[in-house]
């Protein structure tokens, strides 16, 4: 049996589709007969605008289409107004086969700013999320890919939470129902404080990490010598942002902590030291006491604030109940929440904490299969048409469309210059330094990690032979660098007293002499290169004159290298065939850097072909991981062939508009990074206002 409106909605659409490409109808087309069929097709969208609802003020408007079918009512944009605040948040709206015109949220952006937990899954088009709900009896999204995010479906859900959506330019504008604090409720466990935050009903909250915080300097006398030891203690805060209003006597048992109590005792002097003379600690029961995590609660714009005090080595671990409705916030050492989710074909997200002896690391990673139709990993960085700069990862990710993303090689952070191997579709971008690890990959999905080496030699007239040290590279020694129009227009350069020669079409052109640093920037032939000598190297210049005619020979070390069309470096080797390969010194690291601790990021092949991207923070208590420490994870981890990224504040782990493993205000900006792409076919415009 044909459906009729489905059957009348297949016509309706394919007459309209016909007309504007102005093929001819082989039916009868009269405005009456295309007014039927629209009437038929939408007859659930008219019965539906049809209905009135006094209680519809905060629901989804769902308009049926208008006669312009042609426009389809998709639309995309990158802002989204939450009750009067605007976040960056992709978003889209989109026909569902049913004809009904549905909102679609990226999943980092109703994780972030709703505050909806995403719990495990094996499906990707299937996404389980717990928002004030019973973890058994959770709610599931469907999800859609496009243009770099995951995006799941809404409506629904925002229907159900009784929303107000509508779209104004690139912006989606969400309303939701009016909620209050009903009480803040405190506690103690032998993990770490609780937060109990009463709610009359659901309500959006975010969280968000804010700078570190400094005590006052203590100094204390040691009994021994009578030599003072000073140490400076710190915290971290917190802020929790919930879409609620809360009563003033409520607020008025929170306040922020004055100098003395924050210090915690009273002053005396004993000769040049300030000595601080332990008092009685606050009453527990007093909310803003300083052995409180509470140290303000405010009332904003109709949203409750709440600041955290947390000692380093904490961090808070949210969730939500129904029945009566709450907000719980566990402070502990080990607040990651573990997941499994199956974020697309080929790309899973995982997070947990890894054992090691008694030491427990949380670690975050991308299991990826890169031979999956349509995942392919590339290097990125900041600018397409220069390799100065820096920027946080997420922006470089979603400038470039990458659906995931780690940092990549190393840096100088003062300059903004690479220090480490790029290769870009078989062309190199910068090249290796100090024999350090890189990793080399294909279209295919074959992977190589070892130590790299590239040596470039230029010839000259009567066969004259020189070592290049280097290619675009901010890593600068006394010789004879090169610099193509890869690194941008210009070539500024880095030390004094620089001969700069430049090459066009294989022949010098000019020469430069006694150029200082930073200071005039030199053109850099499109169709040529500039070589720049330093130090002794200078002396080198009356072999290469004016006129002469030269050109440049290349080998890679290992050779292996050479099967690869894309190539980045950083170092030190982890891991080869599974056994740990770890050699600082070859690699000519410091000796401090090798025995620090440390966040990192790293990335390594696994026996079954597949590539992981990991970061590892903090050991719960502690600190970051050694380098041993990191290979042994990443072991763990089913990895067999492993090199440690750039690490510190500069690990980012990023998927669809997220960072997953640290607050975005924790992460530093960085040069370069590999990102994971996937296929896309559907692109959306922002459209006009209006309301869905």
């Amino acid at each position: 049996m044909v459906n009729l409106p489905s059957f009348c909605r297949l016509q309706y659409h394919s007459a309209i589709a016909n007309i504007y490409a102005g093929r001819q109808v082989k039916i009868l087309v009269t405005p009456i007969l295309l007014t039927l069929l629209w009437l038929v097709a939408n007859y659930d969208n008219v019965k539906a605008q049809s209905v009135t609802d006094e209680k519809s003020t905060h629901r989804l408007r769902l308009k049926s289409p208008s006669a312009s079918v042609l426009q389809e009512m998709s639309a995309s944009g990158s802002q989204i107004s939450l009750n009067g605040r605007t976040f960056p948040g992709s978003w889209l709206q989109k026909h569902s086969q049913s004809g009904k015109l549905n909102v679609h949220l990226s999943d980092g952006a109703i994780k972030s700013l709703i505050g909806v937990d995403l719990l495990n899954s094996d499906n990707p088009a299937k996404q389980p999320i717990q928002w004030f709900s019973s973890p058994n009896n959770s709610l599931i999204l469907t999800s859609l890919l496009s243009t770099g995010y995951r995006y799941l479906d809404i409506t629904s859900f925002a229907i159900a939470s009784g929303w107000h959506m509508e779209v104004t330019g690139n912006t989606l504008v969400i309303s939701t129902p009016s909620a209050k604090v009903t009480n803040i409720r405190q506690s103690k466990k032998t993990s770490g404080d609780t937060i109990i935050i009463d709610l009359n009903r659901p309500t959006p909250w975010q969280i968000e990490q804010g700078l570190p915080i400094k005590k006052p300097q203590i100094s204390r006398l040691v009994t021994d010598t009578q030599t003072p030891k000073t140490f400076t203690p710190s915290e971290q805060e917190w802020i929790v942002t919930l879409d609620a209003i809360t009563d003033p006597s409520l607020v008025e048992r929170y306040t922020s902590l004055t100098a003395a109590t924050e210090v915690g005792g009273a002053t005396e002097v004993e000769g040049d030291e300030r000595v601080i003379s332990p008092s009685s600690p606050s009453s527990p029961s007093s909310p803003s006491s300083p052995s409180s995590p509470i140290q303000q609660v405010e009332v904003v714009n109709n949203q409750t604030i709440i600041r955290l005090r947390v000692p380093f080595g904490f961090a808070p671990r949210l969730s939500t109940l129904p029945n009566p409705n709450r907000l719980i916030v566990d402070i502990r050492p080990d607040a990651m929440v573990e997941r499994r989710i199956a974020w697309t074909n080929g790309l899973r997200w995982q997070q947990q904490y890894v054992n090691l002896e008694q030491e427990r690391f949380p670690v975050v990673w991308l299991d990826i299969n890169p031979r999956t139709y349509g995942i392919k990993l590339k290097p990125l960085w900041t600018y397409p048409d220069t390799l100065v700069g820096t920027a946080p990862l997420i922006q470089t990710a979603q400038k470039h469309l990458a659906v995931a993303a780690i940092n990549g090689g190393f840096f100088n952070r003062n300059n903004q210059l690479p220090l480490g191997a790029i290769r870009y579709n078989g062309q190199w971008l910068s090249s290796p330094i100090l024999n350090r690890g890189a990793i080399a990959w294909n279209d295919s999905g074959d992977f190589y990690i070892g130590r790299l080496a590239l040596q470039e030699t230029l010839i000259g007239t009567n066969n004259v032979q020189l070592p290049l040290l280097n290619l675009n590279s901010g890593y600068v020694q006394s010789g004879i660098a090169r610099y193509t129009p890869a690194w941008g227009a210009t070539y500024t350069p880095l030390t004094d007293n620089e001969i700069i020669l430049v090459v066009e079409t294989n022949r010098i052109t000019n020469q430069l002499t006694g150029v200082k640093a930073g200071e005039i920037p030199i053109a850099i032939p499109q169709n040529g290169y500039l070589l720049t000598l330093r130090g002794n190297a200078t002396s080198k210049a009356l072999q290469l004159p004016r006129g002469s005619f030269v050109r440049i020979t290349s080998a890679i070390a290992p050779s292996e290298f050479n099967r690869y069309s894309y190539i980045l470096g950083a170092g030190p080797l982890l891991l080869q065939n599974g056994r740990i390969v770890i050699d600082t010194k070859a690699e000519k690291f410091s000796d401090a850097f090798a025995k620090q601790k440390a966040i990192r990021s790293g990335i390594c092949t696994t026996r079954t072909g597949n590539i992981i991207i990991a970061a590892v923070h903090n050991r719960a208590g502690g600190a970051g991981p050694t380098l041993t420490e990191n290979a042994q994870l990443l072991q763990r981890l089913g990895c067999d062939n492993a090199l440690n990224l750039d690490g510190g504040s500069s690990t980012s782990l990023y998927l669809g508009g997220q960072l997953l493993d640290r607050s975005p205000s924790t992460a530093a900006r960085v040069h370069n990074g590999i990102g994971v792409f996937l296929a896309h076919p559907v692109t959306l415009h922002p459209t006009p206002s209006r309301r869905l």
